[in-house]
Parts: structure tokens; C-alpha cells; sequence
């Protein structure tokens, strides 16, 4: 593996205003070398403290995230421009997970086994050994407590390596959480991609969970091929909103608007497609027109981050897309870039085949529920998708019909806490988050065990 290209810092600024929020050392690979086998040399300790203890030293970590929330949503929005008051939501939805975790962890399910009533069988849930976290800039603190929270309650050592974009964040929630923590349980290794696929390709690491783009994840499992390991896999989607006839225009521009750009649309399960009924589709847009125009201007993570998102936009327009409000990079510093609605999107345009992860909404009017079905069920991705429809039948068959993990219906965002989000295609595989992320973290080992001789 060559790293000629590998960064040694990792160098933030704040995209409102451009200034430098500081520099990071990134790992060499002797770094990432001690990290694995710190993580490797801890693990059997790890595993056979009680699980009630490890539960345990998860609840003071949430309780030292809760404690200093406000202090690390501060330096979540100087990295990535997250508005504070929804960085702050992020830290304590974290917390949450570790307190989620903490209580699911010592009553992770083994079950015994009906066989001769001379014998005992039992299935034990044991942990997979280290595992490595790689983590995303967008949703940092909420995201990684999750992967970081199942994965040493039921026992694993962790390496986590968190975006390049907000190394900050990453490095101070590893201090916050290694505090509650035996040494050498939970590491935080700081680097771009390269560092992630070093971790991703080395032999003693047991399970890669990888929240992120699908280059990096199709990467990822080709690593976890080689050596053996689990891959865990988010990788994003390209998630399809159908607008049915019937519903109101004006408050379905509304679901649509918060789906598309809340976060600036650097959301995971952000609507990146929109498919509405003739017969609302005029009323619908002028209401999605309006909506964007009074969302305020907010930035992207960074300016190499927003040229993908324009560049989008700027090729969907040249192919005959027409974009109603915004699609025009601002002057000045920065990565902002406003909230666009596009008419006009064909299939073949890459704004409706590919991620764009930014606040756009690209429009196509349909005949009937049954053609936005079947564009919503057309493509690689597989993570989400949301039906605003007052048809009972059209809603069941939405749910059953869509290749994705997750149906939303008439309601772009929320659902119960424990979920556990299931992607399928390109966007990833295994579960994420929920009581069915501690079964991925573990492996089952089958005993029976039966009286000695004759």
C-alpha cells in the first residue's frame, strides 16, 4: 500500500469563515500498528469483566457526555457548521445510546437448548475481539456512540478512527469515554482514508463497522474478505420521497423540505429524490419553492465537500433540469451553499442516481403511485425511503414493495426508540444501532455438556 499521499496533519477550518480551528496529528503506520495490538493484548480482560461492570462503566461515560454536551457541541459546529443547538441534540443523543446500551448489554440474549434432560445445551453470545470504528462527520458524537457503546458492552476492544473532517470532536469524546473506561478498551486513531483502509486490512481486527460513503464501504468489504473480519456497513443512500395524489401539497412540501434540508441535507436518510403526483405536483412545488426560500443560507462541512454538491446540480442543469431557487455557489467565505429545488430530473441524471448528501431537491412528476413506485424502487441503494399517501393500500404496498430497510410513511423523519436500521444494495449490510447491533457485535458459541462415562 502506497502512502505518498498520506496527510502527516489534519488541518480544519471553520466552514462559515474559513479560519483554522487547529491541526491533528495523523497516525503513521506504527501507530496504527501499537493501536491494534493494544487492542488485541486488552481484549481477554475486557471479555471476562462482567458484563453488569462493563454496563456500568458505560452509564458514567453517558453521564460525563451529558455533563459536558454544551462545551463539545461548541467545537462539533467550528468543524463541521452544524448549527450548536442541533450538535447539542447530537452529544445527548449519544449519551442516550450509551445509556441504551449500558441497559441492553448485561441482558444481551444466550438461550438453552430443549435436548436429553441428562445434558445441559446452552447458546452463548461471546464477543468477536477488536473491533475497529470508522465513523462520519455529520451526526459525529451520536453515530460513533453507537458503534463505539454495543461494541464494549458486550465485551470487544475498539480502535476508532473518526472522520478527518472533525478530528476534534473525535479525539475529545475518546478522552470523555476512555475516562469511564479500562486502559487500551477504546483508542482513537486520527487520519484520512488511508489510515481507515490500514485498519480495515489488518489481520488481527475481528469486526470493521464503518458508517460512511459506498466507495469507502465497497473498499471495506473487500478488506474484510481477505482477512476474515465482519464488516458492518451504513453506507449511505440515495432515499426516494413519493408525494401521492390525494395529500396536501402544502404540508407534503413541508415533510419534503425538512427531509431534504435539515443539516443542509448531510443527513444519511436525507430525501434525495422527489416523485409527486400530477395531480399535486404544481401546488406541490410552488409550497417546496417557498420552503427553500425561507430556509437560511447554512454551510457544508467544507468547500471540498460542496464543489461534489454543486457539481451535481451544475450537470443536472446543463442536462435540462431547471432550477427554481438556489443551485448558485455564493460569494464570499465559507462552504455555504443554498437550499435548491430542481424540476425537470430525468433518470439518467447523476442527481438521481447518486448521493449528494447537500440541501437539494430534485423533482419528477409522475402519472400514478404506480410509476413513482417503481422509480422509488429503481437503483443500487437500499437504505430508506418515504410515502406521504392518505391510502391505506397504497401504504402497505409501498412498505412491502420497497427494496430499502427503512419505510417512512408520512413522516420523513422519527420512529420509535430500538430500531435497528437494516440497509440493503450499496448502502451497507448488517444492522446498525437497536438491541440487534449487540448480536453483530458477538459471535455464538454452542455448548452441550453431559455427564462423564457410562
Amino acid at each position: 500500500m502506497t502512502t505518498v499521499d498520506r496527510p502527516t496533519v489534519l488541518e480544519i477550518r471553520d466552514p462559515v469563515d474559513d479560519r483554522l480551528v487547529g491541526s491533528v496529528k495523523a497516525a503513521t503506520p506504527d501507530g496504527v500498528e501499537m493501536a491494534i495490538a493494544t487492542a488485541k493484548r486488552r481484549a481477554p480482560g475486557w471479555a471476562a469483566t462482567p458484563a453488569a461492570e462493563r454496563g456500568i462503566a458505560l452509564k458514567d461515560a453517558a453521564r460525563s457526555l451529558r455533563a459536558r454536551a454544551g462545551e463539545l457541541a461548541v467545537l462539533i459546529e467550528s468543524e463541521t457548521g452544524k448549527p450548536r443547538e442541533e450538535a447539542e441534540e447530537g452529544v445527548l443523543a449519544g449519551a442516550g445510546t450509551l445509556e441504551q446500551y449500558a441497559e441492553l448489554g448485561p441482558v444481551h440474549r444466550g438461550r438453552s437448548l430443549l435436548g436429553d434432560p441428562s445434558a445441559t445445551d446452552l447458546m452463548v453470545p461471546e464477543p468477536r475481539g477488536v473491533v475497529v470504528a470508522l465513523t462520519p462527520w455529520n451526526d459525529p458524537v451520536a453515530v460513533a456512540c453507537g458503534l463505539l457503546g454495543a461494541a464494549a458492552v458486550t465485551g470487544n476492544t475498539v480502535v476508532h478512527k473518526p472522520s478527518e473532517r472533525c478530528p476534534h470532536t473525535g479525539a475529545w469524546l475518546g478522552n470523555v469515554l476512555s475516562e469511564a473506561l479500562p486502559e487500551g478498551v477504546l483508542q482513537t486513531v486520527q487520519g484520512d482514508g488511508t489510515v481507515g483502509a490500514e485498519l480495515a486490512a489488518h489481520a488481527d481486527v475481528d469486526v470493521i463497522a464503518h458508517v460512511g460513503g459506498s466507495v469507502a464501504g465497497r473498499s471495506i468489504a473487500a478488506s474484510a474478505a481477505k482477512t476474515g473480519a465482519k464488516a458492518l456497513l451504513e453506507n449511505g443512500g440515495n432515499d426516494p420521497l413519493v408525494v401521492d395524489a390525494g395529500v396536501d401539497p402544502v404540508w407534503a412540501a413541508g415533510q419534503a423540505a425538512t427531509g431534504a434540508f435539515a443539516n443542509s441535507g448531510q443527513i444519511c436518510v436525507s430525501i434525495e429524490r422527489i416523485l409527486v403526483h400530477q395531480d399535486v405536483a404544481d401546488a406541490f412545488i410552488t409550497a417546496l419553492v417557498a420552503e427553500a426560500g425561507r430556509r437560511e443560507l447554512a454551510p457544508l462541512v467544507d468547500r471540498r465537500h460542496r464543489e461534489g454538491v454543486h457539481a451535481q446540480v451544475a450537470e443536472a442543469i446543463a442536462q435540462g433540469a431547471d432550477p427554481l431557487v438556489g443551485g448558485v455557489v455564493p460569494d464570499g467565505p465559507g462552504a455555504f451553499y443554498p437550499a435548491t429545488v430542481l424540476t425537470g430530473c430525468t433518470s439518467g441524471m447523476r442527481i438521481l442516481r447518486e448521493e449528494t448528501f447537500g440541501p437539494v431537491a430534485p423533482v419528477t412528476v409522475v402519472a400514478d403511485f404506480e410509476q413513482a413506485l417503481g422509480q422509488a424502487a429503481d437503483g443500487e441503494y437500499g437504505l430508506a425511503a418515504t410515502v406521504l399517501t392518505s391510502s391505506m393500500a397504497h401504504a402497505q404496498r409501498a412498505w412491502r414493495e420497497l427494496p430499502v430497510g427503512t419505510v417512512k410513511i408520512n413522516n420523513v423523519f422519527g420512529g420509535a426508540p430500538g430500531g435497528a436500521a437494516h440497509p440493503r444494495g450499496v448502502s451497507g449490510s448488517g444492522y446498525g444501532y437497536g438491541p440487534e447491533l449487540l448480536d453483530e457485535m458477538t459471535q455464538t458459541k454452542v455448548v452441550h455438556l453431559a455427564p462423564p462415562g457410562p
